[in-house]
């Protein structure tokens, strides 16, 4: 039942879909990190979903893109671009790290959260025009390797601080188990991507790898350890560095036919 209430808490927490009310104990909060992944998987299911639909409906290409852009931020209630955001204000400010951490828990948006938030859809909305339906599934797998992986983050690397989202959640957690159950989920859908399409899911899963090094050297290195919105950062990066992936390997086969 405990793993049941740590799905519930997941996606009540993590997403906008209705859940019925559960205690936030300890032992219902043990494996909700292993449940994260599968709020990427409902919402990769949506993103496929509308990818095959939308090209049926006599709707222009553009309002199709849009709505397809939108299908994490609506399911997901826009908590990680929250922390991307408030992330960009940080690391633009130049300032220590204590100042850093106070500027993460400013609810105010500043001019680099503004500008970051402007490129981010922009590229978000280039790259997944040019995305062929073929890759849609592929993308969408993405939805649940990132967050396999932030989840991953939050038990094992060290929190900034004591307080927070991401040291609740790190600090109520059966780690052993949460880590074993996240490696498990990260490599089962690594393989299951490199094996669907050998070049761009091997491509994908290298450019989320990669992104997740640098999310690890960059908090330990600006903010002592990683928070809620860093992780939330993390999330959105990952997921469009993947897309790009994706797209370059698709451009690149058609020049190589060229």
């Amino acid at each position: 039942m405990r793993v049941i209430n740590s799905f519930i808490i997941a996606f009540a927490m993590y997403s906008k879909i209705p859940m019925p009310q559960v205690d936030w104990n300890k032992e219902n909060m043990k494996y909700v990190l292993c449940a994260f992944p599968w709020v990427g998987a409902a919402i990769g299911a949506v993103f496929t979903l509308w990818g095959r639909l939308g090209l049926l409906l006599p709707i222009g290409h553009t309002l199709y893109v849009i709505l397809l852009l939108l299908i994490p931020v609506v399911i997901s209630g826009g908590i990680h671009l929250d922390g991307l955001l408030d992330t960009a204000d940080a690391l633009s400010s130049y300032q220590s790290r204590e100042r850093r951490l106070e500027i993460l828990k400013d609810s105010h948006a500043g001019a680099f959260a503004v500008l970051v938030c402007a490129v981010y859809f922009w590229a978000d909305f280039g790259f997944l025009s040019e995305l062929s339906p073929q890759r849609l599934s592929l993308v969408a797998l993405g939805f649940f390797f990132s967050r396999a992986l932030s989840g991953f983050a939050i038990a094992t690397f060290p929190c900034a601080k004591d307080s927070g989202l991401a040291a609740t959640f790190s600090q109520g957690a059966d780690r052993r188990r949460t880590q074993m159950g996240l490696l498990v989920q990260i490599a089962a859908c690594g393989l299951w991507m490199a094996v669907k399409q050998p070049l761009a899911g091997t491509a994908a899963v290298a450019a989320a790898l990669l992104c997740f090094c640098y999310y690890h050297w960059m908090a330990k290195k600006k903010f002592g350890g990683i928070t809620g919105d860093l992780a939330g950062w993390f999330l959105q990066m990952c997921e469009l560095c993947m897309l790009i992936a994706v797209v370059a390997v698709q451009i690149a086969e058609k020049l190589c036919v060229v």
